[in-house]
């Protein structure tokens, strides 16, 4: 099969691998869609290569993580699912043309109302919105929650399940993604570049910090007593440099330690348990993931580029299809060096 494969030294490259082995307990799913999350980015920098050498990981690696696709084949102790089946879900490796994963991990049933490219973009995103609400902002009907970077991929599916889950949803984003986030349920839209939503007179119970762009201390005039503010891993990081990430966490947490507004900070888990609970929600059209561009595996640079950007309304899809040898002119991917 083809796949991304990255080398220690920070190249990625479209190459020819072998098919997963299929386990007693494992799912063949030949993908059909993907897409660009932070963390896909990770082994191609300087801490993910260090990191590798460190923990003595292979010198080559398959990226991606987000999936979406049929059923081939199953184990032989595999209850939950048979060939045929359109599922979604996240493991490592998912920029490929198959991936192998344990029925019991983060794999759920595809809802007949998203189709693949749309399910292909939910694991990492939703789960860590999902996480981020539910989980450590613990929001609860009525709550008044503000979304500090709702128009990217995380944001988009923050403003909807925070909405389904009946809180009262004020968004932070740029002009041109007004109109859009209001349309995901928002009750209030902030453009940031016309207001300083730290300057609101509003309260909130919950701030969900995506962007990343503002401390707890400048947050803390239209935080509620005992809100909570929680810093939304990766997301939160991905266009800043890891140290001065490192130490806009660790200071967000010293500086929670005096009051009672708390800080948290988190990497979202996959499971199998929050895959159901987003199929749930949109098999009820109650979320739906926003898609701003769509790449196939061939064009993964671009794809990247454009996420390294900053300026996606959404998610970056990947269709991942196989091209043949004739219609792949010589060179049409590019190797991508991270320095």
């Amino acid at each position: 099969m083809k796949a991304i494969v990255c080398e220690r030294r920070g190249v990625m490259k479209l190459e020819e691998v072998e098919l997963p082995a299929v386990s007693d307990d494992g799912v063949l799913v030949r993908v059909h869609a993907s897409s660009v999350n932070p963390v896909d980015l990770f082994p191609l920098s300087g801490a993910g290569r260090l990191m590798r050498r460190l923990t003595g990981k292979p010198k080559r690696d398959l990226l991606g993580t987000d999936f979406a696709g049929t059923v081939q084949s199953v184990g032989r102790d595999v209850k939950r699912f048979r060939p045929g089946d359109q599922v979604f879900g996240g493991v490592r490796g998912s920029f490929a043309e198959y991936v192998c994963i344990s029925e019991s991990a983060a794999l759920a049933l595809k809802p007949s109302n998203v189709s693949f490219d749309e399910a292909g973009c939910v694991a990492v995103a939703a789960l860590t919105a999902l996480q981020a609400i539910r989980d450590h902002g613990q929001v609860k009907p009525g709550d008044k929650v503000l979304i500090n970077g709702a128009s990217g991929g995380v944001g988009t599916f923050a403003v909807q399940i925070a909405t389904a889950l009946g809180a009262k949803v004020t968004a932070v984003c740029s002009p041109r993604n007004v109109d859009a986030v209001r349309a995901l349920g928002a009750q209030r839209v902030i453009d940031y570049s016309r207001d300083d939503f730290t300057q609101s007179a509003e309260r909130y119970d919950v701030l969900i910090d995506i962007a990343g762009s503002r401390s707890l201390s400048e947050c803390r005039s239209v935080l509620q007593p005992g809100a909570v503010f929680v810093m939304v891993g990766a997301a939160a990081v991905q266009h800043t440099s890891e140290m001065k990430a490192f130490g806009h966490i660790i200071g967000t947490r010293l500086r929670s330690m005096r009051g009672s507004q708390k800080a948290v900070f988190f990497i979202a888990k996959l499971t199998r348990k929050d895959m159901e609970a987003i199929a749930e929600l949109m098999a009820a059209s109650k979320v739906t993931p926003v898609i701003d561009r769509r790449f196939t595996l061939d064009r993964l640079a671009e794809a990247f580029a454009y996420f390294d950007e900053g300026h996606a309304k959404g998610k970056i899809a990947l269709q991942m299809i196989r091209a043949q040898p004739a219609e792949t002119p010589a060179g049409a991917y590019q190797e991508r060096v991270v320095s």
